[in-house]
């Protein structure tokens, strides 16, 4: 059964890796289309308006049943969310016409009015190198700003990206942001982050922090949910002479920017208490 608005299905279709979600935002502004849906995603204008990425999926066959909206509950999160912004158009992506017909199915979309493959837009060498960087280093790309998932992603690399582009409807300038990110699972192996090298950063911002003498004690909590990320205990011993609420809230901005900089781990809270004060009683 049909949604009683209609909307105006729409594919962009080539293999995994060619380069899609790079172009989706083109392929959509060319087209006068507002909406894309993406590995899981529902986006507009930069925005994630619902799913959850299938590149956080453990598995490649995780990925593929996330991207098609095979679960109920993801199935119907979508189709509530398209009840709700009633788009008149949506580009869908996927890597056959077999794919985009079973995620236009599956959220009782369609049919699939007109089809734009990658190899309509891009050229065969523009293919090969996006799929080189997939394999050799494990990077994707999701037509979003990164502030936009940066909190969905936590424990993934994520790098802004920004494109010019002078064609677009009406030949007006284009610019879109987008993110790339690589999964800590992926053709590249795993990869976990040990807390020593929580500690070892705090350590490093407390000993360029004048106001801190040394860290006494940390005590790290990783959490997996709706929100991934860790919980930060630490306790400090001040220098003598500086204020102290000012001095702890100097030590946390700087510690939460860094390790969210160099690990892109989410630092979901940071308590830091003063545990004593270092004075120095050399003459």
């Amino acid at each position: 059964m049909l949604f009683n608005h209609k909307v105006k299905a729409y594919a962009f279709v080539g293999p995994s890796g060619t380069g899609k979600s790079y172009r989706a935002q083109m392929i959509a502004g060319e087209q006068g289309i507002k909406y894309i849906i993406d590995d899981g995603l529902l986006v507009s204008e930069n925005e994630v308006l619902a799913g959850i990425s299938a590149k956080k999926a453990p598995t490649k066959v995780e990925t593929v049943r996330n991207a098609i909206f095979y679960s109920e509950d993801k199935r119907k999160e979508m189709q509530t969310a398209i009840k709700k912004y009633k788009p008149d158009k949506i580009l869908i992506l996927g890597t056959s016409d077999e794919m985009v017909k079973k995620i236009a199915d599956s959220l009782e979309i369609g049919p699939i009015l007109g089809t734009t493959y990658i190899t309509d837009v891009a050229t065969p060498e523009e293919m090969e190198m996006a799929k080189s960087i997939r394999v050799t280093q494990g990077k994707h790309v999701i037509p979003v700003p990164t502030f936009a998932i940066k909190k969905d992603f936590s424990g993934y690399l994520l790098d802004p990206l920004q494109i010019f582009k002078s064609k677009g409807k009406g030949n007006k300038p284009y610019i879109a942001e987008k993110s790339i990110i690589r999964p800590t699972f992926s053709y590249m192996g795993n990869f976990k982050i040990s807390d020593t090298v929580f500690k070892q950063i705090i350590d490093v911002v407390a000993e360029k922090t004048e106001s801190i003498y040394k860290v006494h004690r940390t005590i790290i909590k990783k959490h997996e949910g709706i929100e991934d990320g860790i919980y930060l205990y630490i306790e400090v011993i001040l220098e003598v002479g500086y204020n102290v609420s000012e001095a702890i809230q100097v030590l946390k901005s700087n510690i939460v920017k860094d390790i969210e900089h160099l690990t892109s781990m989410n630092v979901l809270s940071t308590d830091i208490v003063a545990k004593g004060v270092h004075v120095n009683n050399e003459n």
